[in-house]
């Protein structure tokens, strides 16, 4: 369970680095680090079986998600890179809310 975070957290840090490279952008390489660090630490604790694993995955997916969503209303969806944090976004929070309705059962 813990594989999709750290493949999530080395895709952050890669994004927000290129982000900065590219158009110096210092929001992208704190936004895309801290959030490297924050699919890093549920990674960590999902991992490790410890409390809030699995809840810090769902929360950092859901602002990513809502992150993407952010940018990407305002471009109408047409830039790349708002579109993958939504799809990224999305699909992660659909993963980990359904990881958790499997170990606690809300619908």
């Amino acid at each position: 369970m813990e594989h999709p975070a750290i493949t999530l957290s080395g895709l952050c840090a890669v994004g927000g680095v290129m982000g900065y490279v590219k158009k110096g952008s210092v929001p992208s390489i704190v936004a895309g680090l801290t959030f490297s660090a924050l699919y890093g630490s549920a990674a960590y604790l999902l991992k490790q079986n410890a409390d809030w694993g699995l809840e810090l995955a769902v929360g950092t997916s859901a602002t990513l998600l809502l992150a993407g969503l952010g940018r990407a209303i305002p471009t109408q969806f047409k830039k790349p890179v708002p579109l993958a944090l939504v799809v990224l976004g999305g699909l992660s929070t659909g993963y980990y809310v359904k990881k958790y309705n499997e170990f606690y059962p809300l619908f």
